[in-house]
């Protein structure tokens, strides 16, 4: 009998020690950041592949939180064709809004191509880019990075996806143009007659 019991005994003592070798169930990744852009045109909420493109995303979330794209304009639509082309948001290196230069992040090491819809930055050199945004109207594969071409061929950083309001990227890109206006001298067509205004943006719940 005492035996049987001290046999019990060492059994319960030893349980705790195999609870505990039993691994935690994994917890689910993160979601990407949500970012809603309130426009005088509608809103667009935009995916933020925080995952994919860290740094680009990060740069993006900085002007988000630090609420440096309130007030802005999209200033710009290049419209090639029907539903082919982009437009373009950003602090146009206002010295109060402009954050600095930040590493380039080429499509072939995040995976992100230019398809319809994608937010992408905008540079000259790799590594040039700051505060200038486009979301491309159409697959816009000539944006991404192709290690076959010559010369500079990294592409822009694409780095997010509009999920909401795709109708209103369609209205700000199909509003009409002014035929002479210009900024700085350039983009001589593409200047919309009534740029719209990005009221706020500012994280959502995903």
């Amino acid at each position: 009998m005492i035996r049987t019991i001290l046999v019990l005994l060492a059994a319960l003592l030893a349980f705790p020690a195999f609870a505990q070798t039993v691994p935690a169930p994994a917890s689910a990744p993160a979601a990407n950041p949500r970012v809603a852009l309130e426009t005088a045109a509608g809103r667009i909420v935009v995916e933020v592949y925080a995952d994919k493109a860290p740094v680009t995303a990060a740069n993006f979330l900085k002007y988000v939180d630090q609420r440096r794209l309130d007030g802005i304009t999209f200033y710009r639509v290049v419209k090639v064709a029907d539903h082919f082309g982009f437009v373009q948001f950003g602090v146009q290196n206002a010295p109060k809004k402009v954050l600095p230069r930040i590493r380039h992040e080429p499509t072939t090491l995040t995976g992100i191509k230019h398809l319809d819809f994608t937010l992408s930055m905008p540079r000259l050199a790799p590594g040039t880019a700051q505060g200038e945004f486009t979301i491309m109207v159409g697959d816009q594969p000539s944006f991404d990075a192709d290690p076959s071409k010559p010369g500079d061929n990294l592409g822009y950083a694409a780095f997010a996806r509009v999920v909401e309001g795709q109708d209103v990227v369609l209205r700000i890109f199909d509003a009409p143009r002014s035929p002479d206006a210009m900024i700085m001298g350039s983009f001589k067509g593409e200047i919309p007659v009534a740029p719209v205004k990005i009221l706020t943006a500012r994280r959502v719940a995903p």
